[in-house]
């Protein structure tokens, strides 16, 4: 089946009411999570937390958060751990679930940085300079509000088209605002960033869309060049790639069946 066909088959499959009630479930914070069905997207600090952090967890990985709500939806698992903006994406589109917040996350808040292959110091010291060129220039406030507005509608600016040398951008398109997928376009706060740095470094960008838990070992054998993914800067990911200046802060949550 294809990719496009699939997604359609998902949007359905969370948008369709339930024909069987789940099984009710307590979860009102972290202290709750022990011994729960927890789902989480693969590879994320979501699935690391709950392997670190939860005892007696029955963990369920998945290829994005919207396949972990849709089980969750049909009451396979009690709950989905996962990045802030991405859930309240989710729970917008299924008023069924909710979210629920824990002050452990909001006083471990992650920050969200690019990463590139160990020894890309040329193309790292590029990236750098463009995330603070934005934070100085306005440019960066300027994503924010168009990516994550208040108003809840969002406003995605024009493709910047870049030439010269091909510079490939790895990401996973299911996790919005920073990356999905927009009718035949992947788009997003980190797509729009990413456009931006091979702009100022005189390169034409290629966007790359894997599964999360795929991105690192693609740029270690030189697939991508870099990876703009919503990716939380980890001690053990450090081991692994070099990562630019931060350019965002998220917390953890829980969603949860209503």
């Amino acid at each position: 089946m294809k990719k496009t066909a699939l997604l359609i088959c998902a949007a359905i499959l969370l948008a369709a009411p339930l024909c069987a009630k789940p099984k009710k479930v307590s979860i009102k914070g972290k202290a709750d999570l022990d011994g729960k069905k927890i789902g989480v997207q693969a590879g994320t600090t979501g699935e690391m937390f709950v392997q670190d952090e939860v005892k007696n967890a029955k963990l369920s990985s998945f290829k994005s958060g919207i396949d972990a709500a849709l089980d969750l939806k049909n009451g396979a698992i009690d709950c989905v751990v996962l990045d802030e903006l991405p859930a309240m994406e989710i729970v917008k589109r299924n008023p069924s679930l909710k979210i629920i917040r824990d002050p452990y996350f909001a006083e471990n808040k992650e920050e969200y940085a690019i990463a590139v292959k160990k020894g890309r110091e040329d193309l790292l010291a590029k990236i750098n300079d463009t995330i603070n060129a934005m934070k100085s220039n306005g440019e960066y406030e300027a994503l924010v509000a168009a990516f994550m507005p208040a108003d809840g509608n969002i406003k995605i600016p024009a493709s910047e088209t870049g030439s010269g040398e091909k510079v490939i951008l790895g990401t996973n398109a299911a996790f919005p605002p920073f990356e999905y997928v927009n009718g035949k376009d992947i788009v997003g706060f980190d797509i729009t960033m990413g456009e931006k740095i091979a702009k100022n470094a005189g390169m034409k960008l290629e966007v790359m869309d894997m599964a999360f838990d795929s991105l690192i070992p693609a740029l270690q054998s030189g697939t991508i060049d870099f990876i703009a993914a919503g990716m939380s800067v980890t001690e053990e990911r450090k081991k692994n790639v070099d990562f630019s200046v931060p350019y965002f802060a998220s917390e953890q949550v829980i969603i949860v069946r209503k």
